[in-house]
């Protein structure tokens, strides 16, 4: 070991990795945002963020007895965000994870947060273009590339795929198949009317018109994975739609292409309408479905997260088993600092360094800044402890070794994986 690569004492050892953490680049391998081209599907700016659906959740219970759903989703986007910035923001105050996140956001950015005025926060943004701020996001997070959600049944995203052209070269394509598997009988006309020769019974030459239409869109797209968004009483193999297409057309698919598929598993879709996107839940799924694919279908990678804090032991030791199953980030309802530092170390002690420990999710651009700052902190403190232990038995890491495990961790094991 050279003398400039050795950590000399624990102080030193949290300095090293919390320089490493803050500075390495990160692939943010699960976004729901999008390059400028795509016009108003990129969402940005701090009425945006402020009207966050997890922020309506939390107005709603706020205003219980005051204003419903329906009056509030009446109202136009700065009526939202007065009233949320209001209701929990200035008459409470912002602690819950998902009003922590724009103050990070708008610190971050420079702004006077201990004013408390969201016009004036407004003014920051009123001159910005698209480009310059995913540009200043992006240097801010110092994140190097995301990996977008691409729907190609969503027809004004489809409009600017089928235009050509390469777009912004840092936002890589994901195709999403929650049409093809989710809500097949819904899309099944919309193939038919393309020119598939596809039924809703899945008879005949469904399965491989399937196969057709996503080799279409790989040419179209260049995804780096396929990608699904399940229920928590999803379960495989079985006798439905989404089990059927599955086994028939994407894991043929994903095979023949080495294509990695991921899957999303564990919410419980609209347990309250009236919230709409806000409405959703969480439920325990059955890790079953997940061990059998990747036992029988070895040929294929599985990426995979899931939703239930419950089922996070269980990926954990399924991905001990399975070198075809690469678990990935704190989805949604885990994405909070008392779950995330659990669940990393849990992987970290059953795993070691060999999986995808966050992701965004964000759907608006500005969420990259907050959701990767609180993050880092996270991790910081786990290596440096985790560190420790091996110091405390004689095993000295290097700066070489730290730099090494963190790229690993932000962005080289998601690209080794997917190949």
């Amino acid at each position: 070991m050279a003398e400039q690569d050795k950590i000399l004492s624990t102080g030193e050892l949290e300095r090293v990795v919390a320089e490493t953490v803050a500075t390495t680049p990160i692939t943010d391998i699960h976004t729901h945002i999008y390059d400028a081209r795509f016009g108003d599907l990129l969402l940005w700016g701090v009425d945006e963020l402020v009207t966050y659906h997890y922020l309506i959740a939390e107005v709603m219970r706020a205003e219980f007895g005051r204003t419903t759903p329906e009056e509030y989703y009446r109202m136009s986007k700065s009526a939202q965000a007065d009233l949320i910035w209001q209701r929990l923001l200035i008459d409470n105050s912002p602690i819950s994870e998902a009003c922590r996140g724009p103050l990070t956001v708008l610190g971050a950015l420079g702004l006077d947060v201990a004013g408390r005025d969201l016009n004036e926060m407004r003014g920051y943004f009123a001159d910005k273009t698209a480009e310059e701020y995913i540009d200043k996001v992006f240097e801010l997070v110092n994140v190097k590339e995301v990996v977008m959600t691409n729907d190609p049944f969503d027809e004004q995203e489809a409009a600017v795929w089928n235009q050509g052209g390469t777009g912004d070269a840092r936002f890589k394509a994901a195709l999403r198949l929650d049409g093809l598997i989710v809500r097949w009988e819904e899309t099944a006309p919309l193939l038919a009317e393309q020119g598939y020769d596809v039924a809703a019974d899945l008879s005949g030459n469904s399965y491989d018109e399937i196969m057709r239409f996503l080799a279409h869109w790989r040419d179209v797209m260049n995804p780096v994975y396929m990608a699904v968004s399940l229920s928590e009483d999803f379960s495989f193999p079985a006798d439905d739609s989404q089990a059927k297409v599955i086994e028939n057309a994407i894991l043929p698919f994903a095979a023949k292409e080495d294509l990695p598929f991921a899957m999303m598993i564990g919410v419980k879709r609209l347990i309250n309408p009236a919230l709409k996107l806000a409405g959703d839940g969480v439920g325990k799924a059955d890790i079953k479905a997940v061990e059998y694919m990747c036992a029988n279908y070895a040929d294929v990678k599985f990426l995979v997260t899931m939703l239930s804090r419950e089922n996070q032991h269980e990926l954990c030791v399924a991905a001990r088993k399975f070198p075809n199953l690469m678990p990935f980030g704190c989805w949604w309802f885990l994405n909070d600092p008392s779950l995330i530092d659990e669940m990393t170390r849990m992987r970290i002690e059953l795993l070691g360094l060999s999986f995808v420990p966050q992701h965004s999710d964000a759907r608006i651009l500005d969420q990259l800044i907050y959701k990767w700052s609180h993050f880092r902190n996270i991790l910081s403190k786990i290596l440096t402890e985790k560190y420790s232990d091996t110091m405390r038995s004689g095993w000295v890491p290097t700066r070489e070794e730290i730099q090494r495990d963190v790229s690993g961790l932000f962005s080289d094991n998601f690209w080794e994986f997917v190949g």
